[in-house]
């Protein structure tokens, strides 16, 4: 097995095993589910109170620049919208040619099975351009994009970023089945 394949490997064992799975029957109401007041979300286009939404569609993505401290609560369609563009779809752009998914001009989902169906397109397409990758390849720098660390650290990232954003939308997924209403003891 080759240094690539073994990248590809972990993060798709973990793909396979745990985050899809804790994704199956995910609905429109967890995706925008709101665990606390002034999550940042995904929403119709002009009803955000966010400073700089992003987005080009229908839906935009809560956003500011610089971020705010501490940094808002965040809802499953948020986060996948985070892993689509900004873990997968900037690099999978950068490193393995096509388009580079920039957030701006992006058209979020507004449902929860198209949020899934892009999750799964841009993973597919990193997954495949990892495999691809010779050890030259990943142990230089990727040869396109901003990022200068070897090209093996940026893989590490994504699937480090992947596995950490998953555990929190299946929390989230976890918390929404057991929410009470707001006041409630």
């Amino acid at each position: 097995m080759t240094r690539s394949e073994r990248l590809a490997d972990q993060l798709d064992w973990y793909w396979t095993k745990n985050l899809r799975p804790r994704l199956e029957g995910l609905t429109d109401e967890e995706y925008f589910w709101e665990p606390v007041r002034d999550c940042w979300s995904i929403r119709p286009r002009g009803t955000t109170s966010a400073p700089m939404p992003d987005g080009a569609g229908e839906w935009t993505m809560d956003s500011a620049s610089p971020a705010p401290v501490p940094a808002p609560v965040t809802t499953i369609a948020w986060r996948l919208a985070h892993l689509i563009v900004s873990c997968l779809g900037h690099r999978v752009g950068w490193y393995f040619g096509g388009q580079d998914l920039d957030s701006r001009p992006f058209a979020y989902a507004g449902t929860a099975d198209e949020a899934l169906r892009q999750l799964d397109e841009m993973y597919g397409r990193w997954n495949a351009g990892v495999r691809e990758l010779s050890d030259a390849d990943l142990d230089g720098p990727p040869t396109a994009g901003p990022e200068r660390w070897p090209m093996e650290n940026r893989v590490l990232h994504v699937n480090r970023e992947l596995i950490h954003h998953g555990a929190e939308i299946a929390l989230l997924r976890d918390l929404y089945r057991r929410r009470e209403p707001y006041g409630a003891e």
